[in-house]
């Protein structure tokens, strides 16, 4: 299982390459967006040597493309639709930029700097995957929904609720339902 790290600090890298192989995933590390960004193209062209992530860790700061830019891309490539992307800030973000991420950029998670210890951060990045693999049903086969007896829904400017719609991106928030 390979996990894809850009951050562009290479202690911060190096030890999160390091952490990621003891947990025993193949890390590909990028040290600014812009190899991210260069990697995508090969992605999109079918060319790239390095193999598609099982979990995406990014640095929002970085030379080059943002990591938030790089999540939205990733996010327009259906390749990217299972894959959990996180990102890491050593910065305050407002709750309307935080907001934006999420919802906009598809992000499933903002870590904030200093990281958690090894086995916490181990633990959470564990369950981000868990839960987006649990979260995001599989590509549906080819039907139209005719066939499935189901009536396609108006468009309405808000994105699609149901939890059957591989598009949607299920993002845990801390309201309960009454």
């Amino acid at each position: 299982m390979s996990w894809l790290i850009a951050e562009d600090e290479a202690d911060i890298r190096n030890l999160i390459a390091t952490m990621i192989q003891v947990w025993g995933h193949n890390p590909i590390a990028y040290e600014n967006g812009q190899k991210v960004w260069d990697w995508l193209d090969a992605v999109e062209q079918g060319t790239a040597k390095d193999p598609l992530p099982e979990l995406v860790l990014m640095d929002i700061r970085m030379p080059g493309k943002k990591g938030n830019e790089l999540a939205h891309r990733m996010r327009s490539l259906p390749s990217f639709n299972r894959t959990p992307i996180v990102l890491m800030t050593a910065f305050s973000l407002s709750e309307n930029e935080r907001n934006e991420m999420i919802q906009q950029d598809g992000v499933d998670q903002i870590i904030h700097k200093p990281l958690p210890d090894f086995e916490q951060l181990r633990i959470l990045l564990h369950n981000i995957l868990t839960t987006k693999q649990n979260s995001v049903a599989p590509e549906p086969k080819e039907t139209t929904p005719a066939q499935n007896g189901v009536s396609p829904a108006p468009l309405s400017g808000a994105p699609p609720t149901s939890a059957a719609d591989p598009v949607t991106r299920q993002v845990p928030n801390d309201r309960t339902s009454p």
